[in-house]
C-alpha cells in the first residue's frame, strides 16, 4: 500500500506552484492543499492504528494457534483412552499391588 502512494504531508506542504496571469489563486490552492494535508495527516493516523492492531491480532492468533494444537494433542490422548474407565485402573492397580507385595488370594 505504501508504495502506492505518491507525496508525504511534507511534499504536499512544500510545494509551491508558479504564479501564472491566468493561474489560480495562491489562497485558493493554499486552502485545498491544507484540507489535503488534513486528509493525509488523518490517513496516516489510521494506518500507524491498523498496524499496531493487526500486530496484536497477528500475535493473538499465534497465540491461538498453539493453544489449539496443544488441546488436539490433550484431545487426542483422551481418545486414545477413552475405553479406560476408573473400575479398569483399579483393578490394574489391585494386580499391580499383588505382584509388588506378593499377596495371592489362592494362597
Amino acid at each position: 500500500m505504501e508504495e502506492k502512494v505518491v507525496l508525504t504531508t511534507k511534499d504536499i506542504l512544500d510545494k509551491d506552484f508558479k504564479i501564472d496571469a491566468r493561474g489560480y489563486r495562491p489562497q485558493e490552492v493554499d486552502k485545498f492543499l491544507d484540507i489535503v494535508i488534513g486528509d493525509y495527516q488523518e490517513y496516516d493516523k489510521w494506518i500507524a492504528k491498523y498496524k499496531n492492531e493487526l500486530k496484536e491480532l497477528m500475535a493473538e492468533n499465534a497465540q491461538l494457534k498453539a493453544e489449539i494444537r496443544n488441546l488436539k494433542s490433550t484431545l487426542s490422548v483422551a481418545e486414545n483412552n477413552k475405553g479406560v474407565t476408573n473400575v479398569d485402573i483399579l483393578r490394574r492397580l489391585s494386580e499391580l499391588e499383588k505382584i509388588v507385595y506378593g499377596e495371592d488370594k489362592d494362597e
